[in-house]
């Protein structure tokens, strides 16, 4: 009885043991890294999952559209070689982590996602320079600055899921304290030239400045109690 027993458990931790080796999940890299990789690999299969207002804003050369929120991502991605390398990436990495594990539920072998997506990938300086200033220029941020009191900006995007929860009570703060700080929403989309100046590869990212100086910085989500105690 007992040698049935040990038997039967060490089928099930081969079993498992086998399985474990046989799984493997997609592997999220840094923009540097998943350049190379791309330049690397012949013929690369490129996925940009995000809208296709998105990527006719900017998408990495050679890279296809594939909506991750559209009608039809899985038949579209399934008429991809699921044997060859995969490459896929979003703005901040969000929708390509879902889609990098739905890739790797239809069969696909090898899938490199773009570890902060195209966030990262500008502030990297991956991105190809541009004359064009999109949205606000770095002189009229400056003056946002020109003020006796603290000053909050407040980088967010209509598609990330932390701003839009943080976005109710940055809206009553700015209007409870406004006589102590001036609280200044940028979207990040219509505000690209300040975003790939400054660096900013995550959202929301919160700077705080007082006399022109950050003195308090802050990226991802932040509760309404641990903000408000930064204003004090």
């Amino acid at each position: 009885m007992k040698t049935t027993l040990f038997s039967l458990l060490f089928i099930g931790f081969l079993f498992s043991s086998c399985n474990g080796q046989t799984e493997k999940k997609y592997e999220s890299i840094a923009p540097i890294a998943f350049a190379d990789k791309i330049n690397t690999t012949p013929n690369a299969q490129i996925i940009d999952v995000r809208s296709p207002e998105e990527y006719t804003g900017q998408h990495i050369d050679n890279a296809v559209n594939i909506n991750w929120n559209g009608e039809d991502f899985e038949g579209e991605v399934s008429k991809y070689d699921k044997s060859k390398p995969v490459f896929v990436y979003c703005m901040s990495g969000g929708r390509s982590k879902k889609a990098a594990e739905k890739l790797q539920e239809l069969g696909f072998k090898t899938i490199y996602e773009l570890d902060g997506g195209i966030m990262k990938w500008n502030a990297t300086g991956l991105s190809i320079p541009s004359d064009k200033i999109i949205g606000m220029c770095s002189q009229e941020y400056k003056e946002l600055l020109k003020t006796d009191k603290k000053v909050l900006i407040d980088f967010y995007a209509e598609w990330c899921a932390p701003c839009k929860k943080m976005t109710p009570f940055l809206i009553k703060m700015q209007k409870e304290m406004v006589e102590k700080v001036t609280i200044v929403r940028l979207n990040a989309d219509e505000n690209k030239t300040l975003i790939s100046e400054m660096k900013i590869d995550e959202l929301p990212t919160l700077l705080l400045y007082q006399n022109n100086k950050v003195i308090w910085k802050h990226s991802g989500y932040l509760s309404e109690e641990d903000l408000t105690k930064q204003l004090q």
